[in-house]
């Protein structure tokens, strides 16, 4: 026996892998037609665009090649705050209401270590996105799970979740929610329940963790106000990303929300990676300087409304109607298959074997309780020839199981 094994620590011991990064190998297999991991598509990257803001190295080079402040590259900071500003109903105070991170998922991280005490209670919606709750339960937070519907989150069932929670001398640290094209689910929290999150959020003490990764990828409708904006940010702190609307290769995200648990994330933030890359912020910066965001964005949405319309058509086209059931995303990037009696690990083996992959629901399932017949596709990354291929070769395992 190794001298690691007898030292790990409880929250080493009890450690949950990723179930999209533990796929990437047999995504990874030749021939193999991948709808599981969460990845913007390739093709649509704006590269060109991006090496020409390399130019920002000549001028600002002995900035961002220097450690970097921890809160994050305040051109950028600033840029945000004037681009935000219409979605999150004002201008967020650059200096200090907005924090950069090294990808969104560390804002999970780093709220947990501000708010979250080994035994804490956390809020989610259920199913949801397993990328955010592994970093609060690595922290020791307990779940507490709203189920969903078409509209969102159940939010009518939060105060008797709360209450309850309070009753038993538990703490319940925030609420987290994926309000725009919900992963894994596509569904958007309406309006009249965003009103009513905040109102609970405010009468029962327990603040909100918006994030909102796809809600500038809108394919169809309207937008809805943002949980942020309905509270005025006093309550609630707002995650984003440039992952999908530039490339996930620059791990640069941000939050918004109150001065004072801005403050202490980013002290946290010290202790873990000092700051995220500034010349990775310097770039993105650029890139939104010259307003390639802004011109570039429409065609991001275009691409990948043709991609979800390609994967709408395959999915009637192939699959037996009689057995699933889907709701049409109006943005994001993904589908919810649910089947009627078709088990969802009989499926992903079969699957496997015809060469084609997705994540099987039970994982976006904190409780442990679901999931078995339901699982999660990807529209944005296969082409469109591997697209109807790989949904032919689903279809056809889920009749032979059938």
């Amino acid at each position: 026996m190794s001298a690691w094994e007898g030292l790990y620590s409880k929250a080493a011991r009890g450690l949950k892998p990723s179930p999209t990064r533990e796929l990437m190998h047999v995504i990874r297999r030749p021939g193999m037609i991948s709808f599981a991991g969460g990845m913007p598509d390739p093709q649509i990257f704006p590269v060109d665009l991006f090496c020409d803001c390399a130019e920002i190295l000549k001028k600002e080079g002995k900035d961002i090649l220097q450690y970097g402040t921890t809160e994050g590259y305040q051109p950028l900071k600033e840029f945000l705050s004037e681009w935000l500003a219409p979605r999150l109903g004002r201008k967020a105070d650059p200096a200090k209401e907005i924090l950069i991170v090294s990808g969104s998922t560390q804002v999970a991280d780093l709220i947990s270590w501000a708010l979250v005490d080994p035994g804490d209670y956390v809020i989610v919606e259920e199913p949801t996105f397993f990328g955010f709750t592994i970093p609060m339960y690595n922290h020791g937070a307990q779940f507490l799970t709203v189920p969903c519907d078409s509209e969102g989150m159940k939010v009518d069932l939060l105060p008797g979740l709360i209450e309850k929670a309070k009753k038993e001398g538990k703490k319940v640290a925030f609420i987290y929610t994926i309000p725009n094209f919900h992963n894994p689910l596509g569904c958007t929290l309406s309006l009249d329940r965003r009103k009513k999150l905040v109102e609970i959020s405010h009468s029962l003490g327990v603040p909100i963790l918006e994030d909102d990764p796809y809600g500038y990828l809108r394919f169809e409708g309207k937008d809805v106000a943002s949980i942020f904006s309905l509270d005025g940010g006093t309550n609630v702190i707002h995650s984003g990303t440039f992952s999908k609307i530039l490339a996930p290769g620059t791990r640069v995200a941000w939050c918004v929300g109150d001065a004072d648990i801005i403050r202490k994330m980013a002290v946290f933030k010290q202790g873990t990676d000092l700051c995220t890359s500034v010349v990775a912020q310097g770039l993105v910066y650029e890139y939104c300087r010259r307003g390639h965001l802004n011109s570039f964005l429409p065609k991001i949405v275009n691409h990948y409304r043709k991609k979800r319309d390609d994967m709408e058509e395959a999915l009637k086209r192939h699959l037996p109607l009689e057995e699933v059931s889907w709701v049409k995303p109006q943005g994001g990037f993904f589908y919810w298959i649910e089947m009627k009696n078709v088990l969802t690990k009989d499926l992903f083996d079969k699957a496997i074997e015809k060469k084609v992959a997705f994540v099987p629901g039970e994982p976006f399932y904190p409780s442990g309780k679901g999931g078995e017949r339901a699982f999660r596709m990807c529209f944005t990354f296969a082409t469109p020839e591997d697209t109807d291929e790989g949904i032919k070769r689903l279809g056809e395992a889920i009749r032979e199981l059938m």
